[in-house]
């Protein structure tokens, strides 16, 4: 699981590094990245539902987002976006357009429709960590300050 979380993190931190992230703010998104995908390895391998998984860790990679924003005042994007990373169905996005162009009707829709339930359960997990009120995490920087 350690392997799992370092390398999550490496990868997290290159796409840091390819979206120009400040080096001062690679790290934390880089731990993001690594927290999330644990959280979306550990319940997939306990059996949960594909939506499930993927909902709840980037739901809570959008809240670590957030956490990360308000205590370094810089935008969620910065470690968001690199932060999906681990998370994003790319082999399926692959599979998908495989059996597409194999002309694989049957294996094209399978594929397709697992890659699609994956991606939007990801952007509901976003869209609902990034609805919580600023209130919510702007109560942090006033502990930071204190």
């Amino acid at each position: 699981m350690i392997i799992q979380f370092l390398v999550a993190m490496v990868a997290t931190a290159a796409f840091s590094v390819l979206y120009s992230v400040p080096r001062k703010n690679i790290l934390p998104g880089a731990v993001a990245g690594g927290v999330g995908w644990i959280i979306y390895f550990t319940l997939e391998k306990a059996g949960a539902d594909t939506i499930v998984y993927a909902f709840t860790s980037a739901f809570f990679l959008g809240v670590i987002s957030r956490i990360c924003a308000v205590l370094f005042k810089t935008p969620v994007t910065l470690y968001l976006l690199p932060g999906i990373f681990p998370i994003v169905p790319g082999a399926g996005i692959y599979y998908t357009a495989y059996y597409f162009f194999m002309n694989d009707m049957a294996s094209f829709a399978k594929n397709a429709t697992e890659t699609t339930k994956i991606a939007l359960a990801i952007s509901f997990g976003i869209i609902f960590a990034l609805s919580i009120p600023h209130g919510v995490f702007s109560l942090l920087s006033k502990l930071k300050k204190d």
